[in-house]
């Protein structure tokens, strides 16, 4: 069974976060959890925080990040969903960076959607097709192939723009550990809307 690790943090987007991780547990993928902290505001606890997300859902995630747990060696997929002081925590985490930095050396795959692909610029990863958030565009645009594609796949790199391209960018992300019989097994019960174009 493929396995998923999603990060979260305060002021992720909830919706990439939760639309996501339900997709990929309905197409059988063992997904997990883990919180970033804001190095900017030291605390210490013994287990995870609830999430407050970008529109003040709480959110209680399953673990803390730590790098030894959360590495290529254990999971298939890494993701990191936007919401902008949720990006800007993951996106200043040395841990963030080195684990999606592994994730693709590795060959495991690594999903950004919205302000979370300013991950790709943090973690200094070489130039390739992507997208995000339009508010995020001018940070991206002269370092990456930039395209405004609801998602945007560049061999191990998964990207996409905002809360409502989350089901496609959940579904391709299903479909790359899973195949795309898998994906079209889940997508029929979801009930799209007829002409659906995902």
């Amino acid at each position: 069974m493929p396995a998923a690790l999603i990060l979260i943090a305060d002021g992720t987007e909830e919706m990439e976060f939760t639309i996501t991780y339900d997709v990929l547990v309905r197409g059988g993928v063992k997904t997990t959890s883990a919180f970033v902290p804001d190095l900017s505001s030291p605390s210490v606890s013994v287990s995870p925080p609830a999430a407050k997300g970008s529109r003040g859902i709480n959110i209680i995630p399953d673990s803390y990040l730590d790098f030894g747990e959360c590495g290529p060696d254990k999971y298939d997929l890494l993701v990191i969903p936007g919401g902008a002081k949720g990006a800007e925590t993951m996106s200043k985490s040395p841990t963030v960076q080195e684990l999606v930095r592994r994730y693709i050396q590795e060959k495991k795959f690594v999903g950004m959607i919205c302000a979370g692909s300013l991950v790709a610029q943090s973690a200094k990863l070489e130039k390739q097709p992507i997208t995000s958030h339009p508010s995020v565009k001018a940070q991206l645009e002269n370092e990456f192939d930039y395209s405004e594609k609801p998602v945007v796949v560049s061999d191990y790199l998964i990207t996409s723009r905002g809360p409502g391209t989350t089901f496609p960018f959940a579904l391709t992300l299903v479909e790359l550990l899973c195949g795309k019989e898998r994906r079209e097994e889940i997508r029929g019960p979801m009930v799209f809307p007829a002409n659906t174009p995902f």
